[in-house]
């Protein structure tokens, strides 16, 4: 089976789309996707009982609410989120965003009846 092994043009791929909350797959790699999405506003608050999730600031920042604290995410800045761990993601202003998590992985974690579920993620 043949694959395609280019390279990847972040900035390219956050410029075609303007939607928020909306994760899109730019790789794929050991049973693992790596996203990219635009951060605005509050997310709800959620977990992942089985999932770590890697997030990367690439423009802009956002604030990672935890029960116990807030980290502020500027460019070029990352977080590992563990499973179990419930947390909020905030952006006071658009943040682009580069998240690598399992494949399995539901943005939503354990609110999967949210109306900003997305199961079924655009490939760019």
């Amino acid at each position: 089976m043949e694959k395609n092994i280019d390279k990847v043009n972040l900035a390219e791929k956050f410029g075609q789309f303007s939607d928020h909350w909306n994760p899109r797959i730019v790789g794929e790699l050991n049973g693992q996707q790596v996203k990219i999405a635009k951060f605005l506003g509050p997310f709800e608050w959620h977990h992942h009982e089985h999932e770590d999730e890697f997030f990367l600031v690439i423009k802009g920042e956002f604030e990672m609410h935890l029960r116990d604290k807030v980290v502020t995410l500027k460019p070029g800045e990352c977080m590992v989120v563990p499973r179990g761990v419930e947390h909020r993601p905030v952006a006071s202003q658009e943040a682009e965003v580069l998240m690598f998590e399992p494949a399995s992985t539901v943005n939503t974690g354990n609110l999967q009846g949210s109306e900003r579920t997305r199961k079924d993620l655009e490939r760019l």
